[in-house]
């Protein structure tokens, strides 16, 4: 289970809808499955495959580990968006991902986000599986 507050959630929504319509993307900080602080990010990828791709760099991969650190929290997952289209994790999703991470994924229509699901990898990296939220 993810547990994230309203407001934290209210935060992420804002940032993805400003990215529209490309994907926007961020790290989840915080310990034992609760969000505690998140860390919106520029969409590193290029120009023409922002719409449908997101790129998290080294550096950014660096600053959210030495934030964490700061809180005393860690790093537990990624929250990003998926304009216009279901936020279920994609091929290219589950290629990138990391089995102990949770994956927020904010549905946004027409610019605004309507909807949030979260996943986790199974440690064969065979597929994901589809965690609960609880909105604090």
């Amino acid at each position: 289970m993810l547990t994230i507050s309203a407001s934290l959630l209210k935060n992420i929504a804002a940032h993805l809808e400003n990215a529209y319509p490309e994907e926007g993307a961020g790290f989840l900080l915080g310990a034992d499955g609760e969000v505690r602080e998140i860390l919106p990010l520029p969409n590193a990828r290029e120009d023409e495959a922002r719409h449908n791709r997101y790129l998290i760099t080294p550096e950014d991969y660096l600053k959210a580990e030495m934030k964490a650190a700061e809180l005393g929290v860690e790093l537990i997952g990624v929250f990003h968006s998926h304009p216009d289209c279901p936020n279920i994790p994609s091929e290219f999703d589950r290629e990138w991902a990391q089995p102990f991470f949770s994956y927020l994924i904010s549905r946004v229509d027409q610019g605004t986000a309507v909807s949030h699901r979260s996943w986790r990898l199974a440690e064969d990296r065979s597929k994901y599986e589809e965690e609960e939220i609880e909105i604090v």
